[in-house]
């Protein structure tokens, strides 16, 4: 990539709000704050702090990274929602990139990424060569833990307390880092707009009413 590419790359997947500003593979500023609500909120102000930093404005940018998920529903689609409007204001890519390619950027393959999905389980990716990829998966953290071992590979994610975390290593780059870094590369071969990846289904139930009426 050109060396004065200026990308921003930010999550707010978890329970955080983190952006990273990026030109080429340096990283100018980086910022992430831990929060378990309050994204929507939070995410304009953060971003425009991180660009301030550097004296750096929206139409500097060249490219913006975002991270899909998987994890909190409504927090993927706080910043998904905000990557699609920027780039169609600015006229530049958004690049949605997943938390398992993220954490594992840099990490010899095999490797497995690891997502904690709360209640005692876990989203699990394989990674094989190069860029090949397995489908994710939803397992419990006990047999996540038994098919990382039968496979004999190492696990990258973040930190939580449960029954896999003893097995994992921490992602060598922050996560807003990696997805800029990510987004960066692919900027020119990336066309489709960020969309979620939802791996299960929303912890709201449906309403049991039955749905109303219209009456002619």
């Amino acid at each position: 990539m050109p060396p004065d590419t200026l990308t921003l790359g930010f999550d707010t997947s978890a329970a955080h709000c983190a952006a990273a500003l990026l030109s080429g593979d340096r990283v100018l500023a980086q910022a992430c704050e831990p929060m378990h609500k309050g994204q929507a909120e939070r995410l304009m102000g953060l971003l425009e702090e991180v660009l301030a930093q550097n004296n750096a404005t929206w139409q500097d940018l060249d490219a913006i990274g975002v991270g899909t998920g998987p994890g909190n529903f409504t927090g993927i689609r706080i910043a998904v929602s905000a990557a699609r409007g920027l780039a169609l204001s600015l006229g530049i890519p958004a690049v949605g990139v997943s938390t398992f390619e993220a954490q594992v950027l840099g990490v010899a393959r095999p490797v497995a990424s690891v997502v904690d999905a709360r209640r005692e389980q876990v989203y699990l990716q394989f990674f094989d060569k190069a860029e090949a990829k397995e489908a994710p998966l939803q397992l419990s953290a006990d047999e996540a833990a038994q098919l990382i071992s039968d496979r004999g590979c190492a696990a990258i994610g973040a930190a939580w307390n449960g029954p896999v975390s003893a097995i994992i290593s921490p992602p060598p780059a922050p996560l807003a880092v990696a997805i800029a870094q990510l987004a960066a590369q692919r900027r020119k071969t990336e066309l489709a707009r960020p969309a979620p990846l939802y791996i299960r289904a929303a912890d709201a139930a449906p309403p049991s009413d039955p749905a109303p009426v219209i009456l002619s």
